[in-house]
């Protein structure tokens, strides 16, 4: 029997028993936090904090240099999801999280690299 039949075949036998009660059901709890805002400088703060260059802070954002010169100046302002990466980054930090830059790569985007 394949692996695709026997994953079913398990969903099935669970589904079953889940219907007689005789299968204790799962609980995952998440806890989400409020998405945490942060000003211009304290963008610029945990950006240097990682020891990170603009261009590399980019890449890791996943945005233009230019786009964090604006976040960092206060002429824009992220969104929510980039504000989640900040907080997930300044919480590295915190925990001594390092980035590098390997120049032995040619591509500019492919030689950073996550030291803990």
């Amino acid at each position: 029997m394949g692996a695709h039949n026997e994953e079913l075949e398990q969903g099935l036998i669970e589904a079953v028993d889940n219907e007689q009660d005789t299968l204790e059901a799962r609980e995952t709890t998440y806890v989400i936090e409020p998405v945490q805002e942060f000003s211009g400088m304290e963008i610029r703060q945990i950006r240097r904090d990682a020891g990170m260059t603009q261009v590399v802070f980019a890449y890791y954002m996943g945005v233009s240099k230019k786009t964090v010169e604006a976040w960092e100046g206060g002429r824009t302002h992220p969104t929510g999801p980039v504000f989640r990466l900040l907080n997930i980054l300044k919480k590295q930090n915190e925990e001594s999280c390092k980035y590098v830059i390997d120049e032995r790569t040619e591509d500019k985007h492919d030689n950073i690299a996550l030291i803990y």
